[in-house]
This record gives C-alpha cells, sequence and structure tokens, in this order.
C-alpha cells in the first residue's frame, strides 16, 4: 500500500486534516495502516545524498564500537545490559544501515527503526558525553527521526504534534487570540491580591520578551499568572507577544524539520517586531534548546543566535534573586529533603550546570539540598524527553526507563524534586504515579511565589 488515509508521507497542513487524524483515537487505524506502508527507497537514498554530510557520515565511519557509551544509556542500564540497548549498536543498526543499504530497505526495517528512534532513545546526548571520538548521537538519532517522518514511519502523537505547529504555531490547538486571552485572565484573577498586575501586549522595546510552552495555556494557567507576578514584583518592563508566543517544537521530536523551522522563525518574527532587550523562556528544556541553540540553524541564521539576546527562566530568576529584584523571606524557606532535576537540554546541551542551584541557595535552608549521583552535565535523563512521554505505543518503554531517575531521587531520601523543565515534570509526576515512592514535584514559579517577600506597592490596602 503506497499510501494510508492516516500513514502516509504527507504532513498534515490543515485544521480539518488535524482533526480528521485525531479521530483515529490512539492511532488505532493510523498504526494497521504502517504495517503495509510502501518505502520510497528512491527518495530515501536521495535525501541521504543530498543531506547527510561528511560530519555524519565520518561519525558512522569512525564508531570504535568499544562499547563506552553503554553505560551511560539509562535505558541500557534499565533493560538489563541488553547489547542492543547500546548506543552505538542502535544507531549502527538503523542509520548506518540505511546508509549502507543505499535506502533499499523494507516496511519491518522501518517500523523496527521507527521503536528504536523513539523508545530507545531520548537524544539526552549523555552517551556523547563519553564517546572517546566524541559522536552527537543526538543528533544522529534527530537525522534518523527525519528521515523516518519523511517516510510516513512516525509515532501517531509526534505526527499530531507536527501538525499543530504546521497549523497554529503552537504544539497544542491554542489560537493567538486564546493565549493572549488566557494571560490576561489569569492576571485578573490575582490582580486584587497584587495591586498593579497586568500584562502587556506587544510593546515595544521592552526589556523583556516572555514566551511560553502552550501547555501552560491549555493545562496550566496558573504557571502564566506566576510568571506575570514575580516580573511585576520585580519591577520589569515585560511584555508577551500577540504571534510568536509558543517557544516549543514538538517537531523537534517528530523530526518534521520544515515545521521546526516555520515555529522557530515565528518566535523570531516576534523578536523582529517587537525588538526587546532580551527573550526570557519560561521553564521548559526542550523549548530552550529548539528556540535558541537548534533554532538560528534551522532559520538560516550563520552567525548561530537569536535576533535578540535569549536565555532560560532559571537565567532570569537566578538574576533577579542575585541583583535583590526579588527577596525571598528566610522563614519560608523551603525545610525538607529536596533535590533537583537536571534538565539534558540546558544542562547538558547549553552548559547551564551552576544556576539552578544558585537559586536554590536563596530558597533552601542550609543542609536540606540533596544532589542527585551523578549530577548537572553527567546527570541522567528524565526518562520522558525526547517526545518519550507522550507516545502511546511505547508507554511501556517509558514506564521502564523512568526506573533510573526513580532510584537516584530514592537515593538522595528526597520528599521535593524541583523539576524547572516540562518534561521533566512530566516524568517525574508520572514517575510518582507509576510507582508511589512518596515524592513531591514542582517548578519554581510557585516554590518562589510562595515564600516570595511581596512589595509595599503590590499589597492591597486594608
Amino acid at each position: 500500500m503506497p499510501e494510508g488515509i492516516f500513514c502516509n508521507k504527507k504532513p498534515i497542513e490543515t485544521e480539518e486534516a488535524l482533526k480528521a487524524f485525531m479521530g483515529d483515537t490512539s492511532g488505532a487505524q493510523y498504526y494497521k495502516e504502517m504495517q503495509s506502508l510502501d518505502v520510497d527507497s528512491d527518495l530515501l537514498w536521495k535525501t541521504i545524498q543530498n543531506t547527510c554530510k561528511s560530519r555524519i557520515r565520518t561519525w558512522l565511519e569512525i564508531c570504535a564500537h568499544c562499547g563506552m557509551c553503554a553505560e551511560s544509556c539509562f535505558l541500557y542500564l534499565v533493560n538489563d545490559r541488553d547489547p542492543k540497548q547500546v548506543p552505538a549498536y542502535k544507531i549502527q543498526s538503523t542509520l548506518g544501515e540505511i546508509v549502507k543499504r543505499k535506502g533499499k530497505v523494507d516496511n519491518e526495517f522501518m517500523r523496527m527503526a521507527m521503536e528504536t528512534a523513539w523508545a530507545k532513545c531520548t537524544c539526552c546526548n549523555r552517551c556523547g558525553l563519553y564517546c572517546p571520538h566524541g559522536i552527537d548521537m543526538g543528533v544522529m538519532f534527530g537525522y534518523l527521526r527525519g528521515l523516518l517522518y519523511q517516510q510516513g514511519f512516525v509515532p501517531w502523537e509526534m505526527k499530531i504534534g507536527a501538525g499543530m505547529h504546521r497549523v497554529y504555531r503552537a504544539q497544542m490547538d491554542v489560537t493567538e487570540e486564546e493565549f493572549v486571552e488566557t494571560f490576561q485572565w489569569m492576571a485578573e484573577e490575582y490582580e486584587e491580591e497584587y495591586v498593579g498586575l497586568t500584562v502587556p501586549v506587544d510593546v515595544e522595546n521592552a526589556d523583556i520578551l516572555y514566551t511560553v510552552n502552550a501547555r501552560e495555556v491549555k493545562h496550566y494557567p496558573e504557571d502564566l499568572a506566576e510568571a506575570a507576578i514575580l516580573f511585576h514584583a520585580a519591577g520589569e518592563n515585560w511584555t508577551i507577544p500577540s504571534k510568536g508566543w509558543e517557544l516549543t517544537s514538538l517537531a523537534m521530536f517528530a523530526g518534521d524539520w520544515a515545521a521546526c523551522k516555520m515555529q522557530v522563525e515565528s518566535v523570531y518574527d516576534a523578536m523582529e517586531r517587537l525588538k526587546p532587550k532580551r527573550m526570557v523562556g519560561t521553564e521548559c528544556g526542550h523549548a530552550h534548546r529548539a528556540t535558541v541553540i537548534e533554532g538560528p540553524y534551522w532559520a538560516g541564521r550563520k552567525d548561530g543566535q537569536t535576533p535578540v539576546p535569549s536565555i532560560h527562566y532559571i537565567e532570569w530568576l537566578a538574576e533577579a534573586l542575585r541583583e535583590g529584584k526579588l527577596k525571598i523571606d528566610p522563614e519560608k524557606r523551603i525545610k525538607q529533603p529536596v533535590t533537583l532535576q537536571d534538565s539534558c537540554n540546558y544542562v547538558r546541551n547549553h552548559g547551564l550546570r551552576e544556576v539552578a542551584r544558585e537559586i536554590l541557595s536563596y530558597i533552601v535552608e542550609p543542609g536540606y539540598f540533596r544532589d542527585m549521583s551523578p549530577n548537572k552535565e553527567h546527570n541522567f535523563c528524565c526518562g520522558g524527553g525526547g517526545g518519550f512521554n507522550g507516545i502511546g505505543l511505547f508507554r511501556h518503554q517509558r514506564n521502564k526507563g523512568l526506573m533510573t531517575k526513580r532510584d537516584q531521587i530514592l537515593k538522595t531520601g528526597a520528599k521535593l524534586v524541583i523539576a524547572p523543565c516540562h518534561n521533566c515534570w512530566d516524568a517525574i509526576r508520572d514517575l510518582e504515579e507509576e510507582y508511589e515512592i512518596g515524592i513531591k514535584w514542582s517548578f519554581l514559579k510557585p516554590l518562589i511565589l510562595s515564600m516570595l517577600v511581596v512589595p509595599d506597592h503590590m499589597k492591597p490596602e486594608e
């Protein structure tokens, strides 16, 4: 079967097509059609010839099969050290074989490659940290995902996510009007408690342009209010864009590189339109990676930089605490065992190793912070990154993958896990639901707000 109704090589381009696709509950028909989807070997090989440059080809050739990447992979560890879970084997048996065979692979091979790309790797790149040749497995698996997406072999939820970005420029069906109205509505809910609280929209030349994760708008609108309150308390000149407000990119997880470019350019357009001094993105790791680290290259920006300087929320928060813009009531600091989840995407892949720990020095009573082992750039993936959290077909593999993080947390004795990243937050929430180890988890915003010394001008009159 060359093309199915749902499982085919065409991206989702319209709202009508997106709704029809979502009507296929859990992708039942989609995966049935995938069983007989044809592989366009000529297109596959042509794409490889045009896009597989010397870097990836060199990595495939110089891999020494030394196995030093094995112990670095949490999926290798939780799967009884299965040799087929060694990162080098996973990429050589999929991308390596596709290149070696010049694209002459069949349906069964592509379905195996799909499972490997999305259920055996989160693109955390911890293995790259230990590779003696510096092979970046995250880049290679990302490239493999792009080849699979082009051929129609992509998990149902990932194709939906990429379609959302194409249709809404957001990972969920949130329109520009709904984003602004939700943000303003949440501020109104708190304006009696915090005098003068507003949400500035499309203000030019502001000091801060704030961008978010669409999940906050759809499912956690209190996060929007918390951000507004903290910016207001810090006396910041800030704004949100009515267009280009969504920082995330499920298209990156899906391997839909054209949609990645569309998405990030919408954010860059907002930067160029409003000309802020800098952009601050919410507590989300992959959003930061997509927009700040990878995004400039998708958009063809040769300097590798965003249009204005762009930072992660933890960088702004540390700065605000350091400079005294935000003050913490020492009596309200955390006085229970607490640990920190280091996000792969801005710690290992962007070097922000100490920033969150600086924040904890203000909000945790001395003696109560217990770091995981290993930690910082050596920390293990939460178990849900790279889209793993959201793929129903591979939920069993994802739940098993959570065991490494579960054991890390248990060894700290912590009762609270601070996770300044949406995927990490989700994975740790699911970890508690699955294994019931007796922990709570939180972003930074609500914790800071719970112990904030509210400036007098924001206090309501008695």
